[in-house]
């Protein structure tokens, strides 16, 4: 697979399930994942947009498998967790309709580029 560093700081923000999308989601971002379920609204997206007083893991870098994918390919998130898993790096993963993206800890950026390329994928630096 090919895949893309993106530049930005990522943060995984958590609110109440019922809480209505922030205002600060609104922003132009490269990336920004909303996620609702009955537990939680999970919220990805550069750490710059959101206030301190929000519930959030900040440090996090995107990893983007080139796409758009095909809905039929299997096995393209083992491939990249796999290695990933076995270099002792834990990793957020995130999918849209086009393609899969990977959040590894912003400090793990450079070890998690040596494990994707031994398992035989390109990664192209952010």
């Amino acid at each position: 697979m090919n895949l893309s560093v993106l530049k930005e700081s990522m943060t995984v923000c958590q609110l109440p399930p019922n809480d209505p999308i922030p205002a600060w989601t609104a922003g132009r971002a490269a990336f920004l994942s909303i996620t609702r379920t009955s537990e939680e609204l999970s919220i990805v997206c550069p750490v710059n947009l959101v206030p301190s007083s929000v519930k959030q893991v900040a440090g996090w870098r995107a990893f983007k498998v080139e796409g758009p994918l095909d809905f039929a390919l299997t096995g393209i998130l083992s491939s990249i967790a796999a290695p990933l898993a076995n270099a002792g790096l834990t990793i957020f993963s995130l999918a849209t309709y086009n393609t899969d993206y990977v959040l590894v800890k912003a400090d793990q950026v450079d070890a998690a580029t040596k494990a994707l390329r031994a398992a035989g994928h390109v990664v192209i630096p952010g």
